[in-house]
């Protein structure tokens, strides 16, 4: 199943508008999921990415977004500190219970993993929490600030050089984490728990997976990240991760649902309020995006309107020769379609004919290639093309439809 990214934009706990991305299945819908991302990391991080879309093709949708004053989000990030971090994650929750649906699955990388674990137990529709490197300790954090840290005790503040980037440390900071018990929050929890961890993490030693397991009730389960780095830099260890929560989450997080409340008999598009372009379509049971291209002003989130129809005629045609070959048996293997569309000058068109090419102007014209596994006779090529142009869709095109259009208001 393949994933669509949306770009989306919410309120944190300050009134900052924080910068997020939903990765959503193309298919059928499990659950949603909220990833709280590590300290001073943003969404964009390797891990986050990979895990997002890993994800987003088993049917969980993941939103992963900047905390206040990270990555692309707003406010202060000398301001902020672990609650105001858990402060942002109910911020997010919140916006998926009103706007999609509340998180079944809350899984945190690192500090993320800690506010996870502190926030999960007032999350009542959390079925199930994954802490990926996270320590038992909030506090935990502060060996990160080296040196700096009697700095910022003494003068209140303190600029620290963090992975090359430089962040203003304030004295609340420290003092707001060493004043939070994650393992008590743990403790309480009781939900189940996945705990990924690699033993040879430097940043985060693997101790602190031993007394959050401690802390747990059951269920809990703990998955070692062999070779792994703290921040899963290695696209097979991000990878290994993903897979490992996807199997873990097939005990609590029911398989795939339907993405709608309720299968309609037509096509709704509807608006979505993102970007210029960006609709929700809704075929059935069956969701998905139409959006255009970045190029055109777009958020290339779905396929474009000309791309659902090259969609219709091609499928269309797929399956007409599929019917075809059952009904005659024969074995031509796998039938793919190749549909590409353009507006020509009429008198450029080959295709056309002369009553077309004489009105002038441009004219839609579509492209398809039929492409078959296997050898095929040219007699049979012949059949196929002349079975192809017999397609539903095809015929639509070619003849032409007529509209009726009405318009009602709420």
């Amino acid at each position: 199943m393949s994933s669509i990214t949306q770009r989306l934009e919410f309120t944190g706990h300050s009134g900052a508008k924080l910068a997020a991305r939903l990765d959503l299945p193309n298919g059928p819908l499990r659950a949603y999921a909220l990833f709280a991302h590590c300290f001073t990391c943003s969404k964009d991080i390797v891990a986050a990415r990979r895990i997002a879309a890993s994800l987003s093709r088993e049917g969980i949708a993941v939103l992963r977004f900047d905390f206040t004053g990270l990555g692309s989000s707003e406010g202060e990030f000398a301001s902020t500190n672990f609650s105001t971090n858990c402060g942002d994650l109910f911020s997010a929750i919140e916006y998926l219970r009103e706007n999609y649906e509340a998180p079944a699955v809350l899984i945190g990388h690192s500090l993320g993993g800690a506010a996870v674990l502190a926030v999960a137990k007032d999350v009542p529709e959390a079925k199930a929490v994954v802490a990926i490197g996270a320590p038992a300790d909030a506090g935990h954090v502060l060996h990160n600030l080296g040196s700096s840290l009697e700095t910022i005790r003494a003068e209140g503040e303190a600029e620290v050089d963090l992975a090359g980037r430089k962040f203003r440390i304030q004295k609340q900071f420290v003092e707001d984490v060493e004043s939070q018990k994650v393992k008590d929050a743990v403790a309480k929890m009781r939900k189940p728990l996945l705990i990924l961890h690699s033993p040879i993490d430097q940043t985060v030693g693997i101790e602190n997976a031993s007394e959050i397991f401690l802390a747990a009730k059951h269920p809990k389960s703990f998955v070692s990240l062999d070779m792994a780095d703290h921040l899963l830099t290695k696209s097979d260890d991000a990878e290994f991760a993903a897979r490992t929560i996807s199997g873990w989450l097939s005990r609590y997080v029911k398989s795939d649902k339907p993405q709608g409340e309720e299968a309609i008999e037509h096509v709704r598009v509807m608006e979505t309020g993102e970007g210029k372009f960006q609709n929700a379509v809704q075929a059935g049971r069956h969701r998905l995006f139409a959006d255009e291209p970045e190029s055109v002003g777009g958020m290339d989130t779905g396929p474009s309107p000309y791309d659902f129809l090259s969609v219709a005629l091609g499928s269309c045609t797929a399956m007409t020769l599929r019917l075809y070959a059952g009904h005659k048996k024969l074995d031509i293997g796998r039938i793919s379609v190749d549909v590409s569309h353009a507006k020509v000058h009429a008198k450029d068109c080959d295709e056309c004919t002369d009553d077309e090419r004489d009105g002038g102007g441009k004219i839609d014209r579509f492209e398809r290639v039929i492409s078959v596994d296997g050898d095929v006779p040219d007699d049979l090529q012949d059949k196929l093309l002349e079975i192809a142009d017999k397609c539903p869709v095809h015929r639509t095109l070619e003849a032409g439809a007529k509209v009726k259009s009405s318009v009602r208001t709420s």
